[in-house]
């Protein structure tokens, strides 16, 4: 088994990780905070993103905070009473607004029985000096952590999606946050149009340089309502295989330093709004068919890392 899983995965699972660090049952609770984007501000946003923005499973914007919470936690509680909850804000830019208003809404999740942390989904273009200040003190005093959209290293990459921010940005806020000795996640999407497997390999080879704490690896998928979506009726680019997403994915992990918690391996569209690949529907189809790759290779997370 490898040394940092519960369950026989031969990667870095989240679950062993929230396990070992908190010494019980823990989960993220999906909230939508209401914020909106500084990319759809600004321009039309990135191309994938849907007309709900990211996070399309996060809790009901027209709901309170601790009424999302609340709905979460009774489902949970079920199951695993007297677990530890994290507040995972999770749609949109969760940085995006006076700093104020985000204490307002971090500490009312913060003052909830059995919240031991939060996770904030942001941009690296959407972190203002005085909201980085107030990053630093909440993280003096809780479990925080930080998930930045990356998606890939290519600044051809970035202008083809419309991004919005420069590797550069990106950087320059992951060693910021890093100083502050807040975690760091990063999100990034396997098969984006013309990028090779030698290119999703690179954009994982500089994460390992820049000592994340965390990764979610995402597929590509294309919903209705989205440029990219034009784009895909225009010129049918090529949309990977399961098998090719796979063998990425797989050899994706062989890269990572075994230290970065995997935190997500694979898409979740909504079924009403996807067009393409239908193969993610089947999610622990994927899920399993990594697994089974990964003893098929005799292989597991940071075999071939430097």
């Amino acid at each position: 088994m490898f040394k940092y899983s519960l369950d026989n995965k031969r990667y870095h699972t989240l679950n062993y990780h929230l396990k070992n660090k908190y010494g019980k049952k823990t989960f993220k609770v999906s909230l939508n905070a209401n914020f909106s984007c500084p990319n759809k501000i600004n321009g039309s946003g990135c191309i994938f993103c849907s007309r709900l923005g990211s996070g399309d499973f996060a809790g009901n914007k027209d709901k309170s905070l601790v009424t999302q919470f609340n709905e979460v936690k009774e489902i949970m509680a079920k199951k695993w009473p007297n677990s530890y909850y994290i507040g995972y804000f999770q749609a949109n830019t969760n940085t995006y607004a006076p700093t104020s208003i985000l204490k307002e809404k971090y500490e009312t999740i913060l003052a909830l029985p059995n919240v031991i942390g939060l996770d904030i989904a942001t941009r690296s273009d959407a972190i203002s000096k005085e909201t980085l200040d107030y990053l630093e003190e909440l993280n003096k005093r809780t479990n925080l952590t930080i998930e930045l959209g990356l998606q890939s290293m290519h600044e051809k990459t970035l202008k083809l999606i419309k991004r919005g921010h420069t590797l550069e940005n990106f950087e320059k806020m992951v060693k910021g946050l890093q100083r502050r000795n807040i975690e760091v996640v990063v999100h990034i999407i396997n098969g984006l149009p013309n990028e090779t497997k030698e290119d999703m390999l690179e954009t994982v080879k500089y994460l390992n340089k820049l000592k994340i704490n965390g990764i979610k690896i995402h597929m590509l998928y294309i919903v209705k309502d989205t440029p990219l979506y034009d784009m895909y009726k225009e010129n049918k680019f090529h949309i990977l295989t399961k098998e090719e997403y796979i063998d990425i994915v797989v050899s994706q992990l062989e890269l990572l330093d075994e230290n970065i918690v995997i935190h997500r391996i694979t898409g979740d569209p909504k079924k009403e709004d996807l067009i393409e690949p239908k193969w993610l529907l089947k999610k622990f189809c994927v899920l399993n068919d990594i697994d089974k790759e990964m003893v098929r290779r005799d292989t597991y997370q940071g075999k071939k890392a430097n």
